[in-house]
């Protein structure tokens, strides 16, 4: 992503010759314990942490403190679980354990507030020269008070619904949509949930953006000074302003589902449960604003690509290129899904949005029969479409490959020279990946080999650097 706020409509979710982008990682490294405990906790922190701060989050009305009773929780279970064994849940006992410590917390708290208040007391006595004794807490106020996100029973009574009109059931829903708060910027909103809800970590996050970690460190860490500093209550804003919020949201959602889709780093390419999660959240959303074109847009986005996730991987786990998959294993009900959102993104309004374009170059790709059969001159027009509406060194990287595609690879090649002189994307494998692909095409073997070999150090994915290696080895 070359432009800082732009992330959320980059698109990086249709193939290029390496099929690239990104992934969170496990729990905080500090953390230690048995092997077999550990790797339970990592991976319930990549597959349910989300899920865990976003119940923690209803649950205190605090955002920054809901984040930490969950690591606390998880820091726990290295210690303890060693001993007493793996639970049942491990999800349902972390959140457990999260909550309690946020009971302790309150009670703390409110015991501080009872000594603050008898020290006041006491200097005031003091000073008027007269004594008192200390004030005794009533009995239970130890007890934390109402949570600040709950919502009262609309079945109560003076309510004509049974139901809450304004209320979304799911928690890490509800949590990107409190957390797309308007007192952020974009980017800040976009930084904060990724970190939190996708569990990605800083350095990934910074790897989407294409910055340096220490910004998106500052990005994380002003996001919730702002917060504090503007006493944000952590409930859901009405209905009528769920559209306001959904720039945010949808952005989150997309880049939840990049990560999912080739991740950042580590040693899987993949992260599917991450990319499905994704995907649910957004149909989810879709069912709520049915008017918002873009929302269907990006329903439809997530499932073409996620149709071809069975044949995405070999039995080893190793990638499988576009141009090699088994097309009969895509999944043709996601494909359905596709064209049914799709088609009611456009019915919905003319003029079309970045989601909107990029499910239209998903469409195609889902269309194909072969990789021969594509249409990449419909490709390279909808790219055309998309850089027109938000331009971006990304799409005219794609575009360049769908060029190349198109009209030969000396065509698509000239573009990618030209993005590269410009020098946009310096720090990005993707460039170089590509422009290795194009010139082994056209029999530059030497130099094909450079361009791949200096892929390899910048992308963070073992699978995909080891890709890239298998080809600069067989240009010999």
């Amino acid at each position: 992503m070359d432009q800082p706020g732009q992330a959320e409509d980059q698109p990086r979710l249709n193939p290029t010759p390496t099929e690239a982008v990104r992934r969170p990682d496990a729990a905080p490294a500090h953390w230690a314990g048995s092997a077999s405990a550990q790797r339970t906790v990592e991976a319930t922190w990549r597959i349910e942490g989300a899920r865990i701060v976003a119940a923690v989050t209803h649950y205190v009305g605090d955002f920054p403190l809901a984040e930490d009773f969950a690591q606390e929780a998880f820091a726990d279970a290295l210690s303890t679980w060693p001993e007493s064994g793996i639970p049942r849940n491990p999800a349902a006992w972390l959140t457990t354990a999260a909550k309690r410590k946020a009971i302790d917390h309150w009670r703390r708290r409110e015991r501080l507030d009872d000594r603050i208040a008898d020290l006041g007391r006491g200097l005031i006595a003091a000073a008027e020269g007269v004594g008192t004794a200390p004030a005794t807490s009533p009995v239970g106020s130890s007890r934390p008070g109402p949570r600040p996100t709950e919502i009262p029973d609309p079945t109560s009574a003076g309510s004509d619904l049974p139901w809450d009109p304004d209320a979304i059931d799911d928690d890490v829903l509800r949590l990107l949509f409190i957390s797309a708060h308007p007192v952020l910027t974009r980017e800040a909103q976009l930084a904060l949930t990724l970190r939190v809800v996708g569990g990605l970590t800083t350095e990934q996050i910074a790897h989407a953006f294409l910055l340096p970690v220490p910004t998106i460190q500052q990005r994380i860490v002003r996001a919730k000074k702002v917060l504090a500093k503007a006493e944000v209550r952590f409930e859901l804003p009405p209905a009528s302003a769920w559209s306001d919020r959904l720039g945010g949201v949808l952005g989150s959602l997309y880049l939840m589902f990049s990560e999912g889709h080739v991740a950042t780093s580590g040693s899987d390419w993949m992260r599917p449960e991450l990319a499905l999660d994704a995907l649910r959240l957004a149909r989810i959303a879709a069912g709520l604003l049915p008017r918002e074109p873009e929302v269907h847009g990006l329903v439809a986005l997530m499932a073409f690509t996620a149709s071809r996730f069975p044949a995405r991987l070999d039995r080893t786990g190793a990638p499988v290129l576009l141009a090699d998959q088994e097309r009969s294993r895509w999944d043709r009900s996601l494909i359905r899904l596709g064209e049914a959102s799709l088609k009611r993104s456009t019915d919905l309004r003319e003029s079309r949005g970045t989601y909107t374009i990029q499910a239209q170059i998903a469409k195609v790709h889902a269309s194909a029969r072969t990789i021969a059969d594509t249409d990449w001159e419909r490709i390279v027009s909808l790219y055309g479409d998309l850089g027109s509406i938000k331009p971006s060194a990304i799409t005219d990287l794609n575009q360049a490959i769908a060029i190349a595609e198109a009209r030969g690879p000396a065509a698509g090649l000239e573009r990618v020279d030209a993005l590269a002189d410009s020098g946009a994307l310096s720090r990005c494998h993707l460039l170089p990946s590509v422009r290795g692909e194009l010139l082994a095409r056209l029999g530059e073997v030497g130099e094909a080999r450079e361009e791949l070999l200096r892929a390899t150090k910048l992308t963070t994915n073992d699978r995909e650097r080891d890709v890239l290696e298998d080809k600069a080895r067989q240009l010999r």
